[in-house]
């Protein structure tokens, strides 16, 4: 049985063992102290899986095309973080390059090795770590921003530009929509359950 405290009230109290789709709630205020998932495993890596394909699909296909007084051009998000260092606005190139690529696609690669990996228990120790990484990779994914982004400039060079929609654009937004899916479905308490003790002895 675990103790833990509560984050809105600070009670501690002890956290029962729950059955799949419970939830522990704080006798106190009613705040919901844990949950567990129905599917804790399978549905978080088709998520992670989904995700992965969209991804590559987002990042190696057309995001904009423009087509203005007779001329013509298209980009891809790599090529937008070029065009922006080429232009002399290099920090803003890292920044984009790094909240919708790197980030991105670290998070999805952590996820998806730590779910495999906690698949048959107990797993590695290195898989707390890459679960550590992947909580922190994911303040840095900003799929939505770059998404609204988007969106404001289309606005004002409406009355400039035709603007064509590449399947990048649809791919991001659907990155968007799994990413939280993801984040939701990921329960930390069960990968961590099933991650081996760095001492060998199993948890009560």
């Amino acid at each position: 049985m675990e103790t833990v405290a509560c984050s809105e009230c600070d009670l501690l109290q002890h956290l029962p063992a729950l059955p799949p789709g419970g939830k522990a709630r704080c006798p106190r205020c009613g705040n919901t102290l844990a949950t567990r998932s129905i599917d804790p495993l399978d549905r978080p890596l088709a998520l992670t899986l989904a995700a992965a394909v969209v991804f590559i699909v987002a990042h190696t296909t057309e995001l904009l095309g423009l087509s203005a007084v007779g001329r013509q051009a298209s980009t891809t998000i790599a090529g937008g973080a070029l065009g922006m260092w080429r232009t002399g606005e290099p920090l803003t190139a890292v920044v984009v390059a790094f909240c919708a690529g790197i980030a991105p696609g670290a998070y999805i690669l952590l996820m998806l090795t730590v779910l495999l990996a906690v698949r048959r228990p107990p797993a590695p120790q290195w898989v707390g770590e890459m679960l550590r990484w992947g909580h922190a990779m994911s303040h840095w994914s900003m799929n939505e921003v770059m998404i609204l982004g988007i969106l404001v400039a289309l606005i004002k060079i409406a009355e400039l530009a035709t603007v064509e929609p590449g399947i990048a654009l649809y791919a991001m937004g659907a990155l968007v929509v799994l990413f939280a899916a993801m984040m939701i479905t990921i329960d930390p308490r069960e990968i961590w359950k099933r991650v081996e003790w760095a001492d060998g002895e199993a948890p009560r």
